[in-house]
C-alpha cells in the first residue's frame, strides 16, 4: 500500500469517527451552535395600561402576564404603576418573588412625573434629579440594568439642550455609582427632535447615560390632540442608535399581512442592526382597534418575523 493511499485510509477513518460522535450530539449542538439573535425581546408594561388603570390588573400581575400570556421573560416597568412604591422593600420583594416564579428577569423602569430633567430652574431641575434617585434605588433593587427618564423642559430649543446636558449629567453621576443606566426615550417637544436629542447625548457624553429610541414618538409639535409637526422617524432612530441601550418597539394599527401600518419594521429594524446595535427591543402597543393582548402578540409576532428576515 503506497503512503498516499495509507493516508487516505486514516483520513477518512478519522472523518467517520468525528461524523459517528457529531450525530450522536443534540441538534445544535458542538459543531452546529444555535445562531444568538441580534436582538431579544421585551415586554414594556405600557402596553397593558389600559387594563392596570382599569384596575385589572396590578402591577405585581405584570410578570407572570407576561410569562404566561405571551412567552416573554424580560420585562419593562412604568413608575405611574407603582408609585408609591419605590423604596417599599416589602413591596419590592413580593416583586421580585412574582418575577422569581416565574422566571422573568427585570431590565428597566419607565420614570415619568418627577419633573423636568431640563428645566431652566437650577433649583427646580436639581429637584427633579433628586426626585429620580429613588428610581435608580429601586431599579437597582429590583435587579433592572436601566430607568428612562424624560429631557421636558421649557424655552428656546438651545437653552434646553443646556439644561438637559446639567439635569442628566448629574442624573447620571448617581446612577453611575449604582451601577445603572440613565435613558431618555424621545417623548414630545425638542426631544422628539432625532439631532437634537444626541446633541444632549453627545453634550452628556457619560457610558451609562444613553437613549431609548422609540420607533413611533417623533411629534414634535402637537394640538387638539393631533400631531402639527414631526420629525422623520428613519432618520431619529438612526440618529439615536449610536447612544441606544434598548429601544421601544411602538406599534398602533396592523394589516391584512400583520405588518405595522405607520412604520415600516424591516426598515426600521435594518437600521437598528446596521447601527450594531445588540439587546432589548420592548414590545409597546399602543393602538386602540385591537384589544391589548392581541395587539402584544402581533407586534411580537412582526418582530419575530423580521429579525428572521435579517
Amino acid at each position: 500500500m503506497s503512503v498516499t493511499r495509507r493516508n487516505f485510509i486514516k483520513q477518512i477513518s478519522a472523518l467517520a469517527a468525528t461524523t459517528g460522535a457529531l450525530s450522536s450530539l443534540p441538534f445544535g449542538a458542538g459543531a452546529f451552535p444555535a445562531k444568538k439573535q441580534f436582538f431579544e425581546i421585551s415586554l414594556a408594561e405600557w402596553s397593558l395600561h389600559k387594563a392596570l388603570f382599569a384596575k385589572k390588573i396590578t402591577n405585581l400581575d405584570f410578570p407572570g402576564i407576561a410569562k404566561k400570556e405571551f412567552g416573554i421573560n424580560v420585562v419593562e416597568y412604568v413608575n405611574q404603576f407603582f408609585k408609591d412604591k419605590a423604596n417599599d422593600t416589602g413591596y419590592l420583594n413580593e416583586l421580585l418573588k412574582r418575577c422569581k416564579d416565574n422566571g422573568v428577569k427585570n431590565h428597566l423602569i419607565m420614570v415619568d412625573g418627577e419633573g423636568g430633567l431640563a428645566d431652566l430652574d437650577d433649583a427646580k431641575r436639581m429637584k427633579t434629579v433628586e426626585n429620580h434617585y429613588k428610581w435608580v434605588d429601586a431599579a437597582k433593587y429590583l435587579g433592572c440594568s436601566t430607568i428612562r427618564v424624560n429631557s421636558y423642559g421649557e424655552g428656546s430649543a438651545e437653552n434646553v439642550q443646556k439644561a438637559a446636558i446639567d439635569g442628566l449629567g448629574k442624573l447620571g453621576e448617581y446612577g453611575e455609582k449604582a451601577g445603572i443606566n440613565i435613558i431618555v426615550e424621545n417623548h414630545g417637544g425638542y426631544s422628539s427632535n432625532g439631532m437634537w436629542l444626541a446633541g444632549v447625548m453627545k453634550g452628556v457624553n457619560m457610558k451609562n447615560v444613553g437613549a431609548l429610541p422609540d420607533f413611533g414618538n417623533f411629534c414634535i409639535k402637537r394640538a387638539n390632540g393631533k400631531c402639527e409637526e414631526e420629525y422623520d422617524r428613519y432618520k431619529g432612530v438612526a440618529e439615536l442608535m449610536p447612544f441606544a441601550k434598548g429601544a421601544s418597539a411602538k406599534t398602533y394599527d396592523f394589516d391584512a399581512q400583520g405588518n405595522c401600518i405607520e412604520t415600516d419594521y424591516l426598515k426600521m429594524m435594518k437600521i437598528v442592526k446596521d447601527s450594531g446595535f445588540t439587546g432589548y427591543v420592548g414590545i409597546e402597543y399602543e393602538g386602540s382597534d385591537l384589544g391589548e393582548e392581541e395587539g402584544i402578540k402581533k407586534t411580537k409576532a412582526l418582530l419575530e418575523k423580521v429579525r428572521k428576515s435579517l
